[in-house]
């Protein structure tokens, strides 16, 4: 060992605590960085460009590594060409950042994918997220695989840049990562950094192994029983309907041993049959319909009123093919989903990254990709008025409660908070909310739910809380707090003139007055 004494810093940390000089004190600097999806962040904003270089200046006298997509190219946001760029730095690691780093520091020449160095490193290093500045309140990510099973791939993906070929990493390896970072405080997991998480040992034997799955859940449960999350993120739904029958075996022990709120997030990003085809999308949309029926048929049993596991959409724009029927097409087939009554956890609506060394990018160089933006913004708000709004309704209807709402930050009355896990639905909590607590759902927004404390009193609910119960409104909020305290549900009743719609949302959000 190098003997090195470590010191973690995020990007927001540095921006917010001013400590850029403070890091020309380092010997060695580590920077990750940069994106390959765009989005919009609530819990951090990643690293600019322009913050690289400064960083970069800051410490040209020590020794500075390069990693994450920073690495190979700087993306903007979507809708944008991604560029080359040069950066002054000492060392530029590839895509397998724990065997580069290794090599750097040792002399070494191990090779791609060495699980034993990532092992090693990951059991090794857990105690570092005790300098999250979020700790102990953060989720950690695992990786089961680098790769995607297809032998070729979408027009815009630099998966098969980055890992040419899928392969899976040890189950022990897994569960040892996890269990040293729980330990070290981490309670909530989520496994990501996979191009298809039902993958998993597909490159072992040709197919999906269940079994795999199995071994890996119950030992996971058996070694930290107080695990509060369990999620997911990427699934590709043609691979669930190429291997139903395994991929349901799957599913099932996915559902029976995660956490309420897990979502599979499926590529589809259009269900125009010529995007599709002119990107090499492996997904029809009958095949991403019949995927979305299987995981609603496995996953979408409630714990306090929230789906243990739903599938996710996304949606990408600016690609080749695309016309004004794309998205006629796209509306047309989440008009299905919703009328099915199919729920669908959230809908992401992307501008395409043209990444240099994708298919995309060299098509770009040729002819020009052209989005229009105008139709783009138009259906994005028709998609968020006319699905997500009633969908949202339908995953989080009223009364539901979420576990565990941690608060990001706070605009007028409203502290606007979020679960750990995948893709957590953004909650405006009425009232304060100072730290973690557990809040029911009153109503909806499009991509968010408004919601107040669990369990609500009604001798103590401020009248921020209680103006927000749908039908409470000021006048009867008003005669509650003059009537208060109560003794009984009954005396309530009594003020809101034996209102009943009134009574029964009361009684659906789980009110009290003890």
């Amino acid at each position: 060992m190098k003997d090195y004494e470590v010191t973690y810093y995020t990007i927001d940390q540095v921006r917010s605590e001013k400590l850029w000089d403070q890091l020309s004190y380092f010997d060695l600097i580590l920077i990750i960085g940069g994106i390959t999806v765009p989005g919009k962040y609530v819990g951090g904003e990643p690293m600019s460009y322009n913050e690289l270089k400064k960083i970069s200046e800051i410490c040209r006298k020590k020794r500075r590594l390069l990693a994450g997509p920073f690495s190979s190219f700087q993306a903007r946001k979507g809708g944008t060409k991604a560029t080359n760029y040069q950066i002054d730095v000492d060392c530029v690691l590839g895509s397998d950042i724990t065997t580069d780093l290794y090599n750097y520091l040792f002399d070494s020449q191990k090779n791609f994918n060495d699980w034993e160095i990532l092992r090693s490193a990951s059991v090794l290093g857990a105690w570092i997220i005790k300098q999250h500045p979020r700790y102990p309140n953060i989720i950690c990510e695992i990786e089961l695989s680098r790769g995607c099973e297809r032998k070729s791939h979408c027009s815009f993906c630099v998966e098969p840049i980055f890992y040419p070929k899928l392969t899976s990493r040890p189950v022990k390896d897994v569960v040892d990562e996890i269990t040293e970072l729980y330990k070290n405080g981490c309670r909530a997991f989520r496994f990501g950094r996979s191009a298809n998480v039902l993958a998993y040992y597909f490159d072992i034997d040709g197919k999906p192994c269940p079994e795999v799955y199995e071994d890996l859940y119950q030992t996971i449960w058996q070694r930290c029983p107080k695990i509060d999350v369990l999620h997911h993120d990427n699934a590709n739904p043609a691979f669930i309907t190429t291997h139903e029958k395994e991929c349901i075996r799957i599913l099932e022990t996915m559902v029976k041993w995660n956490t309420p709120g897990d979502v599979l997030s499926f590529g589809v990003e259009s269900f125009d049959l010529k995007v599709v085809k002119m990107n090499n999308i492996m997904n029809s949309p009958q095949q991403v319909l019949r995927a979305i029926e299987i995981v609603n048929q496995i996953g979408r049993m409630r714990v306090d009123g929230v789906p243990k596991l739903l599938p996710g959409v996304n949606l990408l724009y600016g690609l080749i093919g695309e016309t004004e029927q794309t998205y006629k097409e796209n509306f047309k087939w989440l008009k299905l989903i919703l009328d099915r009554d199919l729920l669908l956890r959230r809908i992401n609506i992307r501008q395409v990254i043209i990444e240099p060394g994708t298919p995309l990018y060299r098509f770009s160089q040729m002819k020009k990709l052209k989005l229009n933006r105008e139709i783009f913004r138009s259906y994005k708000e028709k998609i968020r008025r006319e699905i997500d709004l009633p969908m949202i309704q339908k995953v989080f209807p009223v009364g539901c409660i979420l576990r565990n709402v941690y608060p990001e930050y706070k605009e007028g009355k409203i502290t606007f908070a979020r679960q750990l896990g995948s893709y957590p639905v953004l909650t405006g909590v009425a009232g304060e909310l100072a730290d973690v607590s557990d809040v029911v759902v009153l109503d909806h927004g499009p991509r968010s739910i408004t919601a107040v404390k669990y369990p609500m009193n009604l001798n103590v609910a401020s009248f921020e809380e209680l103006i927000h119960v749908p039908t409470i409104g000021e006048r009867r909020a008003k005669k509650i707090i003059l009537a208060r305290p109560f003794r009984s549900f009954e005396e309530v009743a009594q003020v809101l003139d034996n209102d009943q719609e009134c009574l029964q949302v009361l009684r659906k959000i789980g009110a009290v007055v003890s």
